[in-house]
């Protein structure tokens, strides 16, 4: 059974150009961080380095039109910036990238290489179905501040990813909660890499990451949905 994922129409108008593909992922075996996702994450600097031939992440034009994107819903790109130029900030930065755990290693080093925006999430822990809508600012987001829950609220009009219970991911993907994120104990996910405009790169992007998510867990089930 695959899980329900809907963008409004809201953000349709607002961002014409948007696109994502999804693969859902059941069966996975997570653990810490690998020499061999370690070595993943150093060779997606590397593809991005290339990539960019010395400019900034934010001079890239798809993440000019994520810039354009978090702009039209009244954020500031250069103070919340999408997930993907964030990472890649970070990639170009002494100490490099960090190492999360193998699931969260690999999906980052996508998101480098290919510069989009990746993120996953813990099947076993949405409720309902995943929504892409334009926030009315009462929903809530669950975070954490000094080790203790603390309830958050949206901008009203801010893109968010949501399900039944709540926000799931503020500001369209520059922050996760920590109730889906993936864990080392995680064995179901879905993985959202998102692009805007048609030469995003999201079909050889996902691939790939079908690829390495095949590798990490021989035994999982794999499906790769179509760019919607």
């Amino acid at each position: 059974m695959t899980i329900d994922l809907t963008v409004s129409d809201e953000v349709r108008a607002l961002a014409p150009g948007f696109t994502h593909v999804a693969i859902e992922a059941r069966g996975l075996v997570n653990g810490p961080s690998t020499d061999e996702t370690s070595a993943l994450l150093d060779e997606a600097a590397r593809r991005l380095a290339v990539r960019l031939d010395g400019r900034a992440p934010h001079e890239d034009p798809h993440m000019a039109a994520w810039r354009a994107a978090y702009t039209a819903f009244g954020a500031k790109p250069s103070r919340t910036r999408n997930s993907a130029e964030a990472l890649a900030k970070r990639a170009l930065a002494d100490g490099g990238l960090p190492r999360i755990n193998a699931l969260v290693d690999v999906y980052n080093a996508i998101s480098v290489a290919h510069l989009i925006p990746v993120g996953g999430e813990n099947l076993d822990r949405i409720k309902g179905g995943m929504r892409l809508v334009r926030a009315t600012g009462e929903e809530d987001f669950v975070t954490a501040a000094a080790g203790e829950p603390v309830v958050e609220h949206p901008d009203a009009g801010e893109i968010v990813w949501c399900d039944d219970e709540g926000v799931t991911c503020r500001r369209w993907n520059w922050r996760q909660g920590p109730r889906t994120r993936l864990t080392e104990e995680s064995v179901n996910a879905i993985f959202l890499l998102e692009g805007m405009g048609p030469d995003a790169g999201l079909e050889a992007a996902g691939a790939e990451l079908a690829e390495l998510l095949a590798k990490v867990s021989p035994d999982a089930r794999i499906t790769v949905r179509p760019p919607s």
